[in-house]
């Protein structure tokens, strides 16, 4: 991933520095509270980049489909004949009606185990004018249509786009042009993440329980919350006496290579800081008694114990709203346990997801004030500029300059 500078960032923040080295400026104020600015990020990087969607787990079998809200646009996510993964477009060559309008709603929903949106008995039948595809996107059937009409079923067939997967997650990409042309896949994107967390078995992990939160912020509100430390000591006085080093000078030296340590005798993410759970297999020394966090640039967020794994999805609904999509995943050896419960690990996650998703909304509304152009990012939250540098190198360097009125500056 490009990064700016950090001395050139600053100059085009601030042209004259007025000796500010310590603190960053964020983006503007326009790329949090601006439909425009959605927009933007629509087109420059929600339908180019590689997007996590859902889990593969949710479609076991042939005709399974997830309904799928990339930013905006539907589409469909559905297990082949094959057993591979297939993704298009919700909207049939015919006319454009929506294919999935007779099965499902659109939006995830909060559940034990999550499952698909719908199945396909066999085909993907328009409800309209009976057009059918194969799974895979081609054109099956046009009722009297045929070669005396000049028609053509190959040319017809449902738009498609990229899909692979990583650690279970299924991603897509709505450029899949873009991704031949210029070797854009999933692998580059996802960068050393995968080596850093090689250990924890993502991919045989399952799901035991989803909450759909509504989130009033800004998808970068929440990412940037997630990114950084500063705010924990006084938001969340739980999670700080099982992780101690997140309250220690805002959480500025914290190592998330080797994982965060845990207050002594403790080892998970839950409100003792223990459970009756085995560590997932193959975890190293330090993995089994510290936490580890990835994010996976634009939407997922990977918070993982010696035991459990809590993965935040982000879904843009609006400049000032998301939903946020957390999946609690399990060993299955575990989940087979007689007595098995993943309410220690899920009660303590949602706590701290209630205050987390209380600060972001303070923050979307007070961003709206006429008073705020941009914010600070302190020392301690250095971890925060990625969302600038990201941002830079996908909607642009130019989007994202901050021009501070003199008396900002």
């Amino acid at each position: 991933m490009a990064s700016l500078d950090d001395e050139r960032a600053l100059d085009l923040a601030f042209p004259n520095r007025m000796g500010r080295s310590a603190f960053e400026a964020s983006l503007p104020r326009a790329a949090y509270v601006d439909d425009a600015f959605l927009e933007l990020e629509r087109e420059r990087l929600w339908w180019r980049e590689w997007v996590a969607v859902g889990r593969e787990e949710q479609l076991p079998e042939p005709g399974d489909f997830l309904s799928v809200d990339l930013a905006g646009e539907r589409v469909i996510v559905v297990r082949n004949r094959a057993g591979g993964l297939s993704a298009h477009v919700d909207v049939c060559r015919h006319r454009g009606n929506r294919l999935t309008q007779a099965h499902q709603r659109a939006d995830p929903a909060s559940g034990e185990t999550p499952g698909p949106s719908g199945t396909f008995k066999g085909v993907i039948r328009c409800a309209y004018h009976s057009w059918c595809y194969e799974l895979d996107g081609a054109v099956r059937n046009a009722p009297y249509l045929g070669e005396a009409d000049d028609f053509d079923p190959a040319a017809f067939g449902l738009h498609a786009l990229a899909l692979d997967t990583w650690g279970g997650w299924i991603f897509v990409n709505a450029s899949p042009e873009r991704v031949a042309a210029e070797g854009r896949t999933l692998a580059g994107q996802l960068g050393e993440i995968p080596a850093r967390v090689a250990r924890y078995p993502l991919a045989d992990l399952r799901t035991a329980r989803r909450i759909v939160y509504d989130v009033r912020a800004n998808w970068k509100v929440i990412v940037e919350n997630y990114n950084e430390c500063y705010h924990c000591a006084g938001v969340h006085p739980e999670l700080c006496r099982i992780v101690p080093a997140f309250r220690d000078k805002g959480g500025a030296n914290l190592d998330w290579d080797n994982g965060v340590p845990q207050a002594e005798g403790t080892f998970t993410f839950t409100l003792t800081g223990t459970t009756d759970r085995a560590p997932f297999p193959g975890l190293d020394a330090f993995e089994q008694t510290r936490h580890k966090g990835e994010l996976v640039y634009p939407n997922l967020m990977v918070s993982l114990s010696a035991d459990h794994v809590a993965a935040f999805t982000l879904v843009p609904k609006a400049a000032d709203r998301t939903l946020v999509v957390v999946d609690w995943l399990f060993h299955p050896d575990e989940m087979a346990r007689p007595g098995f419960d993943p309410g220690d690990a899920v009660d303590f996650w949602d706590l701290v997801n209630r205050q987390d998703w209380t600060v972001c909304e303070g923050v979307q509304d007070g961003m709206t004030s006429r008073f705020f152009e941009f914010g600070w990012y302190a020392p301690m939250e250095d971890m925060s500029l990625d969302i600038r540098r990201y941002l830079a190198d996908t909607v642009g360097e130019d989007a994202i300059r901050v021009q501070p009125t003199e008396a900002s500056a």
